[in-house]
């Protein structure tokens, strides 16, 4: 059945001719957002796109079954003046994590298990933005980010929808990026890296229960890859792994390179007891690991990126403390002692879990109670500057429905490999939402009709 179209509302076809005509890719990227709620997703396209080997017809019932808003219907619009923003951001983070000063000072407060050293640099780095009035504001990163592989294959299955998206899509490159090669290859530097010339013969994707992991069909691609280019690959809890004097295995075959998809970033639980020894001795090659985490991840991080006379003393120089003010909202730790004024204040501050990670523990500032500020209080977190996310208007089931977006970057080494949104209904992002889910994201060129454009994001 091919996807149905909706026609762009009145004001908004006005608008899209000014902005198109005018060359603003930023308001282009508004317009269309606000304007354009038609379905882009071919979803005969995805089928055949995941249809490339025997098993996957179980992966297709898989996603179709248990996860309907795994991906959404429409790809989300974001100027190319705001994707090289956060690209420029993600550079300037990377110039101050390799500072000695900034490792230093975050390692410090970090489980030991971060200060082990290696030379591998993590896979899949997961910079989060929302789009604020002055631009993409970062809200978090993660070292262990989901979804790449599931939107390399979604980034293939879409469509221009209507004269307006493929008249911004006709003005972007023919050729795109093999995204599943640069994953591959991502993985192989990971390996070369540390073992350098030897082979890469076998990886464990590892993640708790992966079975019942809502991401569970990515592992299954990642498998499936993997395989592809010649590489055994198995998934498993990181239970099933064992560590001896020859090394990690797994049901008794030795693996090369751990994926780690664990949330349990120190290795501090008993389950990972053999993924820890591996780690200390270096008998494999794991990634991302501990040390990414603590220099990256660890949300009091936050507090240091967005204070100017911090990054000064870490030596930082002007033009990156400049960028980063520009792009990380203001973050404080909590402590008792500031109560009231944090209190007084909760309604322009987001309060996260210093070692949080996908949306737990998370609180909006104006829907707190007392008794969950006691919570955060006697707890470990952090406070940021309130930064509403922008929205994307589809068309659900014949209505309008306005959709929270955020951004996410997938980087390896400062390197942005590719772009996604997130679209939901409710405080933290979510798989729940009719509509919502993973949405590609086109980058608006901001010259159209002259035909400069950009690599689409996705």
């Amino acid at each position: 059945m091919p996807p149905k179209t909706s026609a762009l509302s009145r004001d908004a076809l006005a608008r899209l001719a000014s902005v198109l005509s005018a060359g603003d890719c930023t308001g282009t990227a508004e317009a269309l957002n606000a304007g354009c709620p038609c379905v882009s997703l071919d979803r005969k396209a995805l089928l055949d796109a995941l249809a490339r080997d025997p098993r996957d017809g179980a992966l297709q019932a898989l996603l179709a079954e248990s996860r309907p808003h795994l991906f959404a219907d429409a790809m989300a619009f974001v100027s190319t003046r705001h994707v090289e923003a956060m690209a420029a951001l993600v550079a300037a983070i990377e110039r101050v994590v390799a500072l000695p000063a900034w490792q230093e000072t975050v390692l410090g407060w970090a489980p030991a298990m971060a200060r082990q050293t290696t030379a591998a640099a993590g896979v899949f780095l997961g910079y989060d933005f929302h789009l604020g009035e002055g631009g993409p504001r970062l809200t978090e990163i993660n070292t262990n980010a989901g979804g790449a592989l599931l939107n390399a294959i979604l980034g293939r299955a879409q469509r221009a929808c209507c004269p307006e998206v493929a008249q911004v899509m006709d003005a972007l490159p023919d050729a795109a990026n093999d995204l599943e090669t640069r994953f591959v290859d991502m993985f192989r530097s990971e390996w070369r890296l540390v073992r350098g010339d030897l082979p890469l013969r076998t990886i464990a994707i590892v993640d708790e229960a992966p079975q019942s992991q809502y991401l569970l069909p990515e592992f299954l691609l990642f498998q499936r890859l993997f395989e592809r280019h010649g590489i055994a690959a198995r998934i498993c809890d990181p239970a099933e792994l064992v560590h001896s004097a020859a090394g990690l295995t797994l049901h008794g075959q030795s693996v090369d390179l751990v994926y780690n998809r664990l949330t349990d970033f120190a290795f501090e639980a008993a389950s990972s007891a053999a993924l820890r020894s591996a780690w200390l001795d270096g008998s494999a090659v794991i990634t991302p690991h501990p040390r990414a985490h603590a220099l990256y991840a660890d949300k009091r991080n936050l507090v240091l990126l967005s204070d100017p006379a911090a990054l000064r003393r870490l030596g930082v120089d002007e033009a990156t403390v400049a960028i980063l003010g520009a792009g990380v909202p203001h973050t404080e730790a909590v402590s008792p002692a500031r109560a009231d004024d944090l209190w007084a204040r909760r309604r322009q501050l987001f309060f996260k879990p210093a070692s949080g990670f996908g949306s737990r523990g998370t609180y909006r500032g104006d829907k707190l109670t007392r008794r969950v500020f006691g919570e955060i209080l006697a707890g470990d977190y952090i406070a940021q500057a309130l930064v509403p996310p922008s929205e994307r208007r589809l068309e659900v089931e014949g209505a309008a429905v306005d959709l929270k977006m955020d951004l996410r970057n997938y980087v390896y080494r400062g390197e942005v490999q590719l772009v996604t949104a997130r679209l939901y209904q409710g405080q933290t992002t979510n798989f729940r939402t009719p509509g919502g889910g993973f949405a590609p994201v086109l980058a608006v060129p901001c010259q159209v009709s002259g035909g400069a454009g950009a690599s689409p994001a996705s």
